[in-house]
């Protein structure tokens, strides 16, 4: 992404993909599989001591979604991580 006018990449960007902004979707690779799933915040440490215990990421109540942020977009766009964004609205429009 250029820096001189990044904000403008950025508004192009969300003006051609429109979706939910409470959510967004990464990319992921393991092994030889791929695909998206939603992005989290979550305290890894927490989270360790869960997966200690014979939990999984499924299972674990304390994550949140990472909003679809200007930043998430500009990380997309300088190519630090692939994401996807929900176009179903909340409202199923």
């Amino acid at each position: 992404m250029s820096s001189s006018k990044p904000l403008d990449t950025i508004q192009l960007f969300k003006s051609i993909f429109i979706g939910r902004e409470d959510v967004f979707a990464v990319r992921w690779e393991k092994g030889n599989k791929s695909g998206y799933m939603p992005a989290y915040f979550y305290d890894p440490y927490r989270y360790r001591a869960h997966k200690m215990k014979g939990g999984t990421f499924q299972n674990y109540a304390d994550k949140e979604y990472l909003p679809f942020t200007d930043k998430e977009i500009e990380k997309h766009l300088n190519g630090d991580h692939l994401i996807g964004i929900y176009p179903l609205l909340k409202d199923n429009t």
